[in-house]
């Protein structure tokens, strides 16, 4: 398979305009964090924020494991083609990203996943180099070390032993060192659902990587095989699913984010793949934009929570406390406003330059340390 995947870049921008409409109702509520945690797992006071939550609840962060997975299995057969050592200097790549998911849950955004995906890339750095055997073994113990998670908070939500949201406190939202002091003093609570779902995100990782070896991005016959049976696995019995727990309330809300949502995310990287492998050569806006937004994924992924803290927030523009009582209608005009400015902002940028603005600095940051042992 020569050359650039058509299909990689596209899965990555919807994976990141997708999070951020989960990551949206945090700025937009008009109580601020503390809001969004006290309706956290469900509650939806109308039938338009149900479909809404629904639709981006967990399936686009899903996604985006999976194309983490994916990236590191590209990064492990690169690797390999040029003889290099392995994990080697991944792990400094791992170690950088831990550092910049500290950095952006410090200085902008309570629920960051780097950090939790730079923790995951390196166990499973290891094992993409351990045979299929030992990657199954992974897959099963982590699935269902998921699935009993997932039982315990199920059961006890629905014994009344167990709640969600209701943090206990109110966070200063009236200045941008405030949020970064409660982000601090708070790091437990703000970083348990990371912990949470290690497992799961262990076992989106391996499965992209396995995907990707097994030819599921690419435009062939086992290729389309593969996707296809995505979307019937996914979409046929995945969104039904969804759609039951989704009804089925507050209680439900963890088989619903971290059983179903994922089994979704496997459908919309089998369709949106599928799609774009059976698209004309040329490519037009809408999938320029989206590729555009992919290549500087890690870029658009920091500055759609800039954006949305500038626009919502009380040391910003304070939007949240003026429209926030408009419900979904004003959360989907801000998603919608910044996925504009961010495709129209990637398309610009990507024209001009090889990377993102923060891909050209952590690839600086990943690439010093090597020149200097080789000048050594």
């Amino acid at each position: 398979m020569g050359g650039r995947i058509a299909a990689l870049d596209v899965l990555r921008g919807v994976a990141i305009l997708g999070t951020f409409g989960t990551n949206v109702w945090v700025f937009t509520n008009p109580d601020g964090v503390t809001g969004f945690l006290a309706g956290f797992g469900g509650g939806a006071g109308d039938p338009v924020t149900a479909l809404l939550q629904m639709i981006t609840n967990g399936k686009f962060l899903g996604l985006l494991s999976i194309m983490f997975g994916i990236g590191l299995a590209i990064q492990h057969r690169s690797a390999e083609r040029r003889g290099r050592r392995w994990p080697g200097w991944y792990l400094w790549r791992s170690a950088l990203l831990l550092f910049e998911g500290l950095a952006h849950y410090v200085l902008v955004f309570e629920f960051d996943v780097l950090m939790f995906y730079a923790v995951v890339s390196v166990l499973v750095a290891y094992l993409v180099g351990c045979g299929g055997r030992v990657q199954v073994g992974w897959m099963v113990a982590t699935g269902a070390l998921n699935l009993a998670l997932v039982g315990l908070i199920t059961v006890g939500l629905l014994s009344g032993s167990t709640t969600v949201g209701e943090p206990g406190f109110v966070l200063a939202g009236d200045s941008w060192w405030g949020g970064v002091q409660a982000r601090i003093e708070h790091f437990g609570l703000f970083r348990a659902e990371g912990f949470l779902v290690l497992p799961l995100s262990t076992l989106l990782f391996l499965a992209g990587a396995r995907l990707f070896r097994a030819g599921a991005l690419e435009d062939s016959a086992r290729g389309r095989r593969i996707q296809r049976r995505l979307v019937v696995w996914g979409l046929g019995v995945g969104v039904p699913l969804n759609v039951a727990t989704t009804l089925a309330g507050r209680d439900w809300f963890a088989v619903d984010r971290y059983v179903c949502a994922p089994l979704v995310a496997f459908g919309l990287l089998g369709a949106i793949t599928a799609l774009v492998n059976g698209m004309r050569a040329e490519a037009g806006p809408v999938r320029r934009g989206l590729t555009a937004v992919g290549r500087s994924a890690l870029s658009c992924y920091i500055g759609q929570n800039v954006l949305a803290s500038v626009l919502c927030y009380q040391w910003g523009l304070d939007l949240a406390r003026r429209w926030g009582h408009l419900g979904p209608w004003f959360t989907a005009g801000v998603w919608l406003l910044i996925a504009v400015l961010l495709v129209v902002g990637a398309s610009w940028w990507m024209r001009r330059f090889e990377r993102g603005p923060v891909e050209a600095v952590w690839d600086w940051a990943y690439r010093a340390p090597q020149r200097r042992a080789a000048t050594s």
